[in-house]
């Protein structure tokens, strides 16, 4: 067997999509030009992270992450486990349902060119959010769609741009009522019976919702969307029509740009990291600044600017 050593790019693949053929093959034709890819599988929860520090233990020059974005975050975390100076560039291989960081990157989605781009792409130093002490790349999102999306398939994207009147009947049935807390951030704070929180470094969530529009991987700011409770149905189509109108602020939608953001709620708010499901009674989102390389396209909308 090869060795993989220093210079190498590791491909850290979800064992669910391991098999598929067009991997294989995207694999096979770039190793015979003469790449040299280590591919390295998942089995459970806890791999990524593992094989991230073998990656960083052999020098490898780059690390794919291989699946959606539950797996781009733990590699995410693995890296930043590490000194900054001894992280490999991260490249993407799209493998997930959703893919929101990928298509907020505008990645190639098909097998073959994704992994060309991974390995063979220019990188730029990107920020990395920090949820007290774990990474987050695209989006931290919570409140009520949160709750959603860990108990149902139906994502943020179908329930606020679709059915105003299903969405209420949903909230009465089910006797919502908003998450109470303080939000606090450098220039101000708000007390507020909260229906939606947004943090993005990255700019969507939810399968394709454009939660951060004004984001930025490099900017050292992280987005602060937040939607206050309503009570009727004529104010939760404003609150649509003002989602729509993103980055401006609306009567229930605020978006601010800010370094950091504390949350302290009066229960336990549910929050998806990178979308992976958690919950917290307080935190602190911040930024690492160019924490990480990354392999981006050539125009890349989430740069600042595009050189």
């Amino acid at each position: 067997m090869a060795s993989h050593g220093e210079g190498t790019t590791w491909l850290i693949i979800n064992g669910k999509s391991a098999q598929q053929p067009d991997i294989r093959s995207a694999v096979t034709h770039l190793r015979e030009r003469g790449h040299d890819l280590a591919v390295r599988v998942t089995w459970e929860g806890g791999d990524g992270t593992r094989l991230v520090d073998e990656a960083v233990a052999a020098g490898a020059a780059r690390v794919i992450a291989g699946g959606g974005d539950g797996s781009i975050n733990e590699t995410v975390a693995g890296l930043m486990r590490h000194p900054v100076e001894q992280r490999p560039a991260l490249g993407i291989l799209p493998l997930g349902s959703a893919n929101d960081f990928a298509h907020g990157l505008e990645l190639p989605m098909t097998p073959a060119a994704a992994l060309e781009l991974a390995l063979t792409g220019d990188t730029r130093r990107v920020d990395v959010g920090m949820l007290d002490d774990e990474a987050f790349i695209n989006v931290a999102s919570g409140g009520f769609g949160a709750e959603i999306t860990t108990s149902t398939p139906v994502g943020l994207k179908r329930l606020l741009g679709g059915g105003a009147y299903s969405l209420m009947g949903m909230l009465k049935a089910w006797n919502y009522q908003p998450f109470e807390g303080h939000l606090r951030w450098p220039e101000g704070e708000a007390r507020v019976p909260l229906f939606m929180l947004a943090i993005g470094n990255g700019a969507q969530a939810g399968g394709g919702q454009r939660l951060a529009p004004s984001a930025r991987i490099d900017d050292g700011l992280l987005e602060l969307l937040f939607v206050r409770h309503f009570n009727s149905l004529g104010e939760l189509k404003r609150i649509i029509d003002e989602l729509e109108n993103l980055p401006n602020d609306g009567q229930f939608v605020r978006y601010l740009r800010v370094p950091w953001v504390e949350f302290d709620s009066d229960g336990a708010f549910p929050l998806n990291l990178d979308g992976e499901p958690r919950r917290y009674r307080r935190f602190r989102a911040s930024l690492e600044s160019e924490a990480l390389p990354l392999v981006v396209p050539s125009r890349c909308p989430l740069l600042s600017d595009t050189r």
